[in-house]
């Protein structure tokens, strides 16, 4: 149990990481407006996404919501009942990976929206924002993590 509240704390942290980061970005910037943050390589513009990543899927909120909740319930069970072969560090990253999902539904139920604000400026890619990078980067590196160090994961349970 002090496992599962070590994990429920930095989705928290990850959360309110992710909701102070778009409020000050909704407060202090006007929508589509940009500030650079390092010239060239990195700034900050205030969008608002109404789809998922790169707005794939516009106005299905309420898709986004039920996935979320599917996930929940998923993750309740392998952690309580299944206990399914992560290690540490891949349990790590599934939470952040929860947290970032987390912090992108509080906006769309709270906003219909999810607030995005960091633009690359030395590549063309989407304005993303904290959440997306947890769940961009947990993705990754579990999976990473799951094909080249956990082997236990992938052996076929002998009954």
């Amino acid at each position: 149990m002090k496992k599962l509240i070590k994990y429920i704390l930095f989705i928290i942290a990850i959360v309110l990481a992710d909701q102070a980061t778009k409020w000050l970005v909704v407060e202090n910037i006007p929508l589509y407006g940009h500030v650079p943050f390092w010239p060239g390589v990195i700034g900050w513009t205030y969008t608002k996404n109404i789809g998922a990543a790169w707005s794939m899927l516009e106005g299905q909120q309420w898709l986004f919501i039920a996935v979320f909740l599917v996930l929940t319930v998923l993750l309740l069970l392998e952690y309580f009942k299944f206990k399914m072969p992560f290690t540490g560090l891949e349990r790590w990253l599934i939470a952040a990976i929860y947290g970032g999902g987390l912090g992108n539904v509080i906006d769309r139920v709270r906003l219909g929206y999810v607030v995005d604000m960091i633009k690359t400026e030395f590549i063309s890619f989407p304005v993303f924002n904290v959440a997306d990078c947890f769940i961009t980067c947990g993705c990754i590196l579990l999976i990473l993590h799951l094909i080249f160090f956990n082997k236990q994961f992938w052996k076929e349970e002998k009954k």
